[in-house]
């Protein structure tokens, strides 16, 4: 079921998400200071592109700088991509078989606007339990 909720998923809106966080990514990157910003947003831009069968959770090491990160990735490109995934959201929740895509995406607003101390990992990975 994963699987075809994955090409779904890529054909309505991972791939344009994916090629936000992309681009965010490689911006981030030409401007050095925030590299760890744009290799953050690299790694979110995997995960929206192929969703199902992975999750967020937080990282138990991530401390004060992750937060000040998340602050400034707000700023930068976080807000953005937030509005993109729930204007994305919006757009499939209007059909039936997009609601539970949508719902995806809105899932997925949290990890757009704090992606620092965040880690993605396999749905039976144990690490998936810590929420």
């Amino acid at each position: 079921m994963n699987t075809v909720l994955n090409v779904i998923w890529l054909v309505l809106s991972g791939f344009w998400l994916f090629l936000s966080y992309m681009l965010a990514g490689i911006i981030c990157c030409i401007l050095i200071i925030t590299i760890p910003f744009g290799i953050a947003s690299f790694r979110i831009g995997f995960y929206a592109l192929w969703p199902f069968g992975r999750r967020v959770v937080s990282r138990p090491d991530a401390g004060v700088f992750s937060f000040l990160g998340n602050v400034i990735w707000v700023i930068v490109a976080g807000i953005w991509i937030a509005i993109e995934h729930i204007l994305s959201g919006i757009a499939l929740c209007i059909t039936i078989i997009g609601i539970p895509l949508g719902i995806a995406n809105f899932k997925m607003v949290p990890i757009a606007l704090m992606p620092l101390g965040k880690e993605i990992v396999d749905v039976n990975d144990p690490r998936a339990v810590m929420v």
